[in-house]
């Protein structure tokens, strides 16, 4: 790269740098611990309105994250879910919702190419590495606590 080339992205850079909106750090962190904080009480309250029907915590904490996917999928398809995540970022991302969302959301992506091959196929692209990873690494996770705990075989 020659000098005047140089100078030339230099200058850029530092147009970029003086126009870019600064982040305000502290609303933003305040809205998504707000988000996150309100959609876990929505689940603590389905969580209690289901514990005496339960006869476990276990399946009580089944129907609970049903419930939550399933309320997640709906606010997704209404636009309620993405209009909340443009306006407080990562607290609606982190939830089990989150996970919804994403899935509803590229389900409704490609309906137009069919129910097989369209939704079907594609509606795991972007959720589909975040639950190989997740399985993975608890695999992994749990192979290395028995190596370690003495109890593999």
């Amino acid at each position: 790269m020659d000098k005047a080339t140089h100078d030339l992205h230099d200058s850029y850079q530092q147009m970029v740098k003086v126009a870019t909106p600064k982040p305000n750090y502290v609303k933003n962190i305040a809205l998504a611990f707000l988000a996150g904080g309100g959609i876990c009480v929505i689940g603590q309250l389905v969580y209690n309105l289901v514990d005496p029907v339960e006869p476990t915590s276990a399946e009580t904490a089944a129907i609970t994250l049903a419930t939550m996917i399933a309320l997640g999928a709906l606010a997704t398809g209404l636009g309620v879910y993405d209009w909340l995540a443009e306006r407080v970022g990562m607290g609606a991302a982190v939830p089990i919702t989150g996970f919804s969302n994403t899935v509803t959301a590229a389900a409704m992506e490609f309906k137009r190419e069919g129910y097989l091959l369209g939704m079907g196929a594609k509606m795991f692209v972007i959720a589909g590495p975040v639950l190989v990873y997740g399985i993975l690494s608890g695999f992994a996770i749990t192979l290395l606590r028995a190596v370690f705990t003495g109890m593999l075989f």
